[in-house]
């Protein structure tokens, strides 16, 4: 886990939603250990195995979680909108959606840690 690139990273950043974003990040690391964080792609980017999701900062009128391969998951969590090429994107507007879908959060990338092991 890359943590002082990604506090070197969130440090610099100017983002309206900044403490949103700095708390979908600790949700997504704090789901499983076995989550690795960098920054990729011109953001804060999760992996385990292989790359899971990234947070593209460019958008500033809310928050965008990029699930990159989120077809293969089963998509009980209520908040990922299907994109094309597999993908999903997560978008959270305002503390009050991170904290309405924190458990779905967790739960997408418990699921992600379980399909990669099995």
């Amino acid at each position: 886990m890359s943590i002082s690139k990604m506090n070197t990273f969130m440090d610099k950043l100017e983002h309206p939603l900044k403490k949103e974003m700095e708390k979908v990040i600790s949700i997504i690391t704090a789901a499983d250990p076995k989550i690795e964080s960098d920054i990729k792609w011109g953001g804060p980017s999760f992996k385990f195995k292989e790359d899971m999701a990234s947070i593209n900062p460019k958008i500033k009128n809310y928050v965008m979680v990029v699930f990159h391969k989120a077809s293969l998951l089963n998509d009980g969590f209520g908040f990922l909108e299907e994109q094309t090429k597999g993908k999903a994107y997560a978008k959270f507007y305002n503390m009050a959606d991170v904290d309405q879908h924190a458990t779905g959060l967790k739960k997408a990338v418990k699921a992600w840690v379980n399909l990669m092991e099995n």
